[in-house]
Parts: structure tokens; sequence; C-alpha cells
């Protein structure tokens, strides 16, 4: 910590008053002071005189001034009356009824005249209210919703700092008891007063400052990992050559979980001969407000259906195959689900949003900045894609507005089966899904938004999924705390058949636990029914069904030959 912190509020007054050499160097707030302090003694000099006759004259009680001055003080200060008490005399009963009241008075006038202003005026010492740290998380300048990044931390029980170079918000921030400092992060003295020495993981979000703050934070402490957060890709090679050991693009990450969740569908083409008559797959959004909405996967209706299989999640932009129990559904979630058909109208008065899994062959990306372009370099290339931007030298296939009528109708997105807003503007993004959803009711829209309060606004303006930068950074960041396995997917999810001989005498949950991330155990098929019981012992006879994405299935399928 810094040695030299600003001292109390008084010993700031007593410094500055000690450097008045004349009454002409006495500021504005000393002169006032200066008047009230002498206005003051007169009215407690003026009582006594008064209280002095008054005890002569009325209660017949000589004393002297000094005595009268004591009970005045005591009086108007409310801490008694000494021995004069009681009076006989109506008059001096009023008086001294006076005198209380005027020292109530007095006592609010001195509050707002000396005591409120003089801690106003000083400045807080926000190192003072942190914890003490060891393990934590340094955040140095994040700018992309602090509240949101803050609350995932507190939520998820990480110690961490913030660093804020504007003062008044970290003040504001530290107000609201989140652990914040004030002061440049690029400064050696700044990362100290954070413990950076004892820090796990440092993330910094300082645009152009973020070179100058990795250097000083590598410099400071060699073992943490070092997360920088940036607009452009180019940069990374640069600052993992200083020692960043992950460069994150928002607008790329964003553009890529939004192209994952257009192009990753689970192929059904071979249901029938895999799974069982009447078995088919379902997708579940969660909506804010609903059943689902805040539930976590574990306590879901459709968990606790036997005959249902939860097979993948996305959550906050991830696909998670299969999901964690643990795993808590965010408005925006969606599960994706297997079982018979029976069993999914069944759950319908407890679930919403239930709806078939689709492929998308034709995408409109709007808005080709970072995110769009990387929208447009993860979809499949045998997706017909058609791009739209304002701006004619990115190359779009459509020039103009998105968000005019005429411009989407342009492109085609009328025949088109995906609409994907990566547009750079929440406003711009909520009018394009408005006008899309407008125009058809049968594509499905994919919308990034940089504001999470936007999320929300993103459902009713008519896109069915909705990507928040603020909440997918917040949760990259989390991840790379906990060092979760992020499942990167790569091409179309699909169901495959296994033979039961390996898997003879386990039971299907326990082979399912025994699985990598990517690829989940569905179920048994058994004498042309398919059987979803975790408990139930798999035969020589049996076919294990298992759902993943292409690279993993080969991979389990080379193990078990």
């Amino acid at each position: 910590m810094s040695s030299s912190r600003p001292g109390s509020p008084l010993e700031q007054q007593l410094k500055r008053l000690s450097s008045v050499e004349s009454i002409s160097d006495l500021s504005e707030r000393q002169w006032t002071v200066l008047k009230f302090g002498i206005a003051l003694t007169g009215v407690i000099v003026f009582y006594a005189i008064v209280y002095n006759i008054g005890m002569a004259r009325l209660e017949g009680e000589n004393q002297s001034f000094a005595r009268s001055l004591q009970v005045v003080i005591n009086t108007l200060t409310t801490t008694g009356y000494g021995e004069d008490a009681p009076w006989t005399s109506p008059l001096m009963n009023y008086l001294t009824i006076w005198y209380q009241i005027s020292g109530v008075i007095i006592g609010f006038i001195t509050l707002r005249i000396l005591i409120i202003p003089l801690f106003e005026r000083a400045p807080v010492v926000l190192d003072e209210r942190l914890t003490a740290k060891d393990g934590h998380v340094v955040v140095c300048e994040y700018g992309r919703g602090k509240d949101v990044l803050l609350d995932e931390l507190e939520e998820s029980d990480v110690e961490y700092v913030l660093i804020d170079s504007d003062k008044e918000e970290a003040i504001s921030l530290s107000n609201r008891d989140y652990q914040v400092i004030d002061g440049d992060p690029t400064k050696t003295e700044t990362l100290e007063r954070a413990s950076i020495s004892d820090a796990a993981l440092v993330v910094t979000d300082a645009r152009r400052r973020n070179a100058s703050v990795t250097l000083t934070a590598r410099q400071l402490n060699d073992e943490a990992r070092m997360i920088c957060l940036t607009e452009s890709p180019k940069r990374r090679d640069a600052l993992e050559r200083i020692g960043a050991d992950r460069v994150v693009c928002l607008p790329a990450l964003i553009g890529q979980r939004l192209a994952e969740k257009a192009s990753i569908t689970f192929d059904t083409t071979t249901a029938p001969n895999i799974l069982a008559d009447g078995t088919i797959v379902r997708e579940l959004i969660v909506r804010r407000g609903g059943p689902l909405h805040g539930a976590s996967v574990g306590e879901t209706a459709v968990a606790e259906d036997p005959a249902l299989s939860i097979v993948a999640a996305w959550i906050d932009g991830e696909l998670r195959i299969p999901p964690r129990s643990s795993d808590r559904l965010t408005p925006n979630a969606a599960l994706v689900v297997i079982g018979p058909e029976e069993s999914f109208d069944s759950i319908q008065d407890r679930v919403t949003g239930i709806r078939s899994p689709r492929r998308h062959t034709r995408v409109v990306v709007a808005g080709l900045g970072e995110a769009g372009r990387t929208v447009v370099g993860s979809l499949p290339e045998d997706v017909d894609v058609t791009t739209v931007d304002i701006d004619e030298s990115r190359d779009p296939d459509v020039v103009g507005d998105s968000s005019e009528p005429s411009v989407l109708s342009e492109a085609s997105v009328e025949e088109a089966t995906a609409l994907v807003i990566a547009v750079d503007d929440d406003d711009s993004a909520l009018l394009t899904a408005a006008i899309g959803r407008s125009l058809t009711d049968e594509i499905e829209i994919l919308a990034r938004v940089t504001d999470d309060e936007s999320v929300p606004k993103a459902f009713d303006a008519g896109a069915d999924y909705a990507l928040s930068e603020q909440r997918t950074t917040a949760r990259t960041i989390a991840s790379e705390i906990y060092q979760d396995t992020i499942f990167d997917p790569v091409g179309q999810i699909r169901f495959v058949q296994l033979d039961g001989e390996p898997f003879a005498g386990q039971r299907l949950g326990d082979i399912g636990a025994e699985l990598q991330p990517g690829a989940v155990v569905v179920g048994v098929r058994r004498d042309e029914t398919f059987r979803t019981e975790d408990g139930i012992r798999i035969s020589s006879d049996d076919s294990v069904v298992v759902a993943g994405t292409d690279e993993r299935l080969r991979e389990i399928e080379h193990e078990v030959q």
C-alpha cells in the first residue's frame, strides 16, 4: 500500500490553517467558519449574562458569571444543569426551555457549517475498504459493464480488486460494497495497492494501454495468469509476446458464438434408425420470468422426467455437452432434449418455448465489423451467406442500413432461414430485429448486443437468441478463473449407435460420467425400445446411443473398437 495517503479531515484542515499568515489569507470557507465561531461565542456570552441576572433577581441566587456560563453551556449541549435545577420562577423555567431548544438548533447549524463540509471535502481512501487478498483477481480498467462482471465474480465467490482510473465511478462502486480502488493501472504503486504480488489472475481492458499494464503487472508478479481484452485480433501476437497468457478479441468471440448457434444443430436424419419410433429431439428456450428462468439444469422438469435426456445446453453463448446439473439457466439459454413425444406433451404446462432444432442453409449477416466477419468466416462452407453493411468499403453483398426494410428485402431475408445481427450499435440491432421479424415469422433471428439490459429488449423486438457482450465477457473471465474446459464445438452434432459389448454390465449413468466434454450418452436401444434411465444395466445385445460432435464421436468410436 502507498505510504502517502491523505490524512484525516481534521488533520488536513489544521494543515491548511497552519499555512495562513494573515487575515487576508483566509479562504471563503475559513471566513464562514470564523464568523460562525464569533457569532456562537457572542450568543453563549449573552445567554450567560441573562441567566446570571435572572438567577439573582428571580431566584435570589447571587452566583459568579463563571457558574452561569457553565450552566448555559451544559444546557445548550444537553449535558445537564448542575445544582441550579429546579427553578421556582416561571420566567427562569421558560428561559431554560428556550436555551434547550436553541441548543438543538445551534447543533444542527454547527453540523451543516462545520462537520458535514469537513468530511465532504475529505478525499475518500478506497484502499481502506479492501478486505485482505490472496490468490485473487486484479481487473484493470474494465469498461464493459462493471456491474455485470463484478456481480458475476461476487456470485461465484471470487476475490477480486477492480482498478478504475475514474475516481468518481470508483467511489460509487465502492459505496455499493464492490472491491474497487482508483488509480492508474500502468503505475507500479497502483498495482501494489491492489496486492498484485498475491494475485492469481490479472485481467486488463485498458485498450491502448493494455501493453503498458501487462508489462508492469508481469514485472510485479510473473506467476499470475494474464488475460488481455482487445477489440482487434491483430494485436494478439504482440500482447502474447510481452506476457499475456490469453488475448480475447471480444467482437470476434461474440461472432464465433453467434455462428456456432446458427450452424450447430443436431442431425436427426438417422434418428429413426438409431433411436426408436416416437423418440424426438427438441430445443427448450429459457425466457425471462419463465418457469425455467433461474433454475439449475438438475432442478428442471426435464431432468426430473426419467424418459427425457438433456443432451446439451446453450448458456451465455457457450455450448455445453453435456451441461452440468448445477449450471444455472439464464434468460436466453436453450436446452437440447431427447425423448418420447408424449413426455414432451406431459411437461408443456411446466416449460415453454419447445421447438424443433433446425439446420440453417441460407443466412443473412447484418454488420461486417469484427463480429460480422467472424460470423461469416465461422459458418460452414455449404451455408449460403448474404452480407449487409452500410459501409461499402467492407465489400458487403448488399450496401445499406440493415434497419431499413428495403435493404433486408434486397438481401432476400424472407427466403433466409436465419438472420444474424452483428452491428455495433444496440439501437440499430434492436430495430433490425424488429424489421426482420416484421418481414417474416419463419426466420430465426440471432442478435448481438453490447449492454446486458438490451437482451430482453432484443427478445421483445423479435429475436430468438441474443448475446450480450457484457455477459459473455463476464462469463469468459469467470471460466478463466476456474480454468473450466470450454468446449469449442466443430462441425455438426450427430447421433451414433455403439455396440453394447464393451459396456456390458455397466449402468447407463456410469458410462455418461466417464465421457469427456463434447459427447453425452443419450440412452440404450433394446429390443426396438429406447431406454434412458441412468440405473439400467447394459447387456452385450444392447446398443448405446451417444450424441456429440463428429470429432469427439470419432475418438469414442476408436476407443471402443
